[in-house]
């Protein structure tokens, strides 16, 4: 068998580029593919039949297209799809992205029942984002509610564009609504991870989505910027340099870091032990890759206690084959990258007020290198003071820094976070919690970071995001 060659999707036509890149494994170094690599010139021409993908989609009934997206759910997650001249089946799916990316596969696994959950539940999460919205009425564009009065919405784009990151497979959640929105995809894959996008459209495809409606362009930085110019509405993920800029541009949705935090009232902080479950799963599941994974515990007291517990629980963790079960560290697929981490985080140590507790734990590095790749072994940080370099710092492997604070000063030095945990009984605070603008999303009780609900927004409401209220009226005749 030859080399497996991925194409791009030019509105579900696979294309073969003359230009392509290897991809390689990530402890071997060996290429384990070729893909096909678009110029940014191809993806603007392209773009130019964005107005056909709305199209045939509102050709279609709303409800049949939540019934093509369960059905390609089923496939994404059990069939032996097409892929360039020949089929990858699931493990086959499972056996590249762990390659490429550096996830075991126990992960990509679960990643992959994440997204057929999705699909599966469409029809529920629409119903919900929507508040109970007939999405006919998305689709005429105006209808009457259940109570009688008029209702309009305006799409404010033709397709969705998202310019997609390798860390995590689990972010493709969030495009996927945009095909039963009657709003096409435009997408460009990470580097390392071109194989979900791919396999998902696919699925798409053959479960009845009109071909026309999707495309996948892999390529360079160029093909990225062309997507987000030419597309009404764009997904970026990136760091914190892409959210500064795109600040404040309502057609660009950016998701970068979380900064996600567990934080502990007066009245809860004594039984902090009750909790310690809810604290580790926060910070370690899925290898501490996502933006929900919590990077910091904010406490008014008993930090070196609980930074120890933590320390204990995590520090032993280290890289396994990632065929084994028991894997739960990824790797980091480009040589130098763990060792550079670990220098900042040494660093910002030096200057004092913070203690690496999990040294105290470990035999031996931080950073593990391999030849191929290397890894970073679970780091908890205590920190006197919300002061600290390190006190709101978020890196892509399992870093917790647990920071103390009065409790009367934690909502104004917390800072933007995606999802807090508040453990506390007290009303007062409560209330404080719900009123916090900084705190996107909120868990008041002892619930992982990592908890998602899926009716309920991620970070923001794709629907509001989508399509605009307007005012309508109609002449009765």
């Amino acid at each position: 068998m030859g080399m497996i060659h991925l194409p791009a999707l030019r509105w579900g036509e696979p294309y073969e580029s003359l230009d392509s890149v290897e991809v390689v494994h990530f402890e071997t170094g060996e290429p384990v593919a070729r893909v096909s690599q678009i110029l940014s010139a191809m993806v603007r021409h392209d773009l130019k039949h964005a107005p056909r993908a709305r199209a045939v989609l509102r050709d279609e009934d709303p409800g049949r297209l939540v019934e093509n997206i369960r059905r390609a759910g089923e496939l994404f997650m059990t069939a032996d799809l097409p892929l360039g001249s020949g089929s990858q089946n699931p493990e086959e799916f499972v056996h590249l992205q762990s390659a490429t990316t550096g996830l075991p596969e126990s992960m990509c696994r679960a990643n992959m029942e994440k997204l057929a959950f999705v699909c599966r539940e469409m029809g529920a999460i629409l119903d919900s984002l929507t508040r109970g919205l007939d999405l006919g009425i998305l689709s005429r564009g105006y209808g009457y509610d259940s109570a009688g009065r008029m209702l309009s919405y305006q799409s404010q784009t033709d397709v969705v564009g998202a310019v997609l990151p390798s860390n995590s497979p689990g972010v493709h959640t969030l495009w996927i609504p945009a095909i039963p929105l009657q709003v096409g995809l435009c997408l460009k894959p990470g580097s390392q991870e071109p194989w979900t996008p791919y396999r998902m459209a696919v699925a798409m495809i053959e479960a009845g989505i009109p071909r026309e409606s999707v495309a996948v362009y892999h390529g360079r930085h160029d093909v990225g910027q062309a997507i987000v110019q030419r597309c009404g509405r764009s997904l970026v993920f990136g760091g914190q340099a892409t959210m500064d800029t795109y600040a404040g541009n309502p057609a660009v949705q950016v998701h970068g870091p979380g900064y996600s935090k567990v934080l502990f009232g007066d009245d809860a902080i004594d039984g902090w032990r009750d909790h310690l479950e809810t604290m580790v799963t926060s910070i370690f599941l899925n290898s501490g890759r996502s933006c929900i994974n919590a990077s910091s515990v904010w406490v008014p007291r008993h930090g070196r206690a609980i930074a120890r517990a933590l320390a204990e629980r995590l520090a032993s963790v280290g890289p396994l084959d990632p065929r084994n079960p028991e894997a739960a560290l990824a790797a980091f697929t480009v040589p130098g990258v763990a060792e550079a981490i670990s220098g900042m985080i040494d660093g910002a140590l030096a200057q004092g007020g913070a203690t690496d507790v999990t040294a105290d734990f470990r035999s031996d590095s931080r950073a593990v290198t391999r030849e191929h790749c290397c890894y970073l072994r679970p780091t908890v940080v205590h920190c006197d003071s919300p002061d600290h370099p390190l006190a709101n710092k978020e890196f892509m492997f399992p870093f917790v820094s647990v920071v103390e604070c009065p409790e009367e000063e934690m909502l104004s030095r917390i800072g933007p976070t995606l999802v807090c945990t508040g453990i506390t009984d007290s009303p007062q605070l409560q209330a404080r919690l719900v009123a916090c603008p900084s705190i996107d999303r909120l868990n008041l009780g002892s619930i992982p970071t990592t908890k998602l609900d899926w009716l309920q927004p991620h970070e923001g409401n794709i629907v509001e995001w989508l399509y605009q209220p307007r005012s309508f009226q109609l002449l009765a005749s």
